[in-house]
């Protein structure tokens, strides 16, 4: 189990990838975004995405997945998280492509209030198979610290 203690500053870790697929981003789109560029190469076309891509949204769903898959890896105490700041989708992501999720802890703060608790903020950067960078955001988690 790593705890808070364990959480070094700095190195980046390899969360793992994604492979994405036609079926999932039209049944992404048509549930939760349906915008005719998420939903038919002939109207994204006429856009600067040129064919189908993904959400943000599903973007970024798919890295969560990507996250959730290493947390069960190597097990974590960890305890959510109270948001991410600074999220932008700087590339689109389309259909056939393979993302890969990157992580690095920025710092690391032990709670005032409760002394078996702290937080730390990760810069998490998801890039395509050509090592384009697509995604990008810092997250806040919550972690137990490590039993006396």
């Amino acid at each position: 189990m790593i705890y808070f203690e364990d959480l070094e500053i700095g190195p980046e870790i390899e969360f793992g990838h994604y492979d994405v697929t036609l079926k999932e981003v039209l049944e992404f789109a048509r549930k939760y975004d349906p915008q005719p560029f998420h939903l038919s190469d002939e109207e994204a076309a006429k856009t600067h995405f040129g064919r189908i891509a993904a959400s943000g949204w599903h973007t970024t769903a798919m890295t969560m997945s990507v996250l959730v898959a290493h947390m069960n890896d190597e097990p974590k105490a960890g305890l959510g998280s109270p948001g991410v700041d600074e999220l932008r989708w700087l590339r689109p992501v389309y259909p056939g492509d393979r993302i890969t999720v990157r992580g690095t802890v920025l710092d690391k703060t032990p709670s005032r209030s409760k002394s078996d608790l702290g937080s730390f903020r990760t810069q998490t950067s998801v890039t395509n198979q050509d090592g384009v960078e697509v995604l990008r955001f810092t997250s806040i988690g919550l972690i137990r610290r490590r039993p006396a």
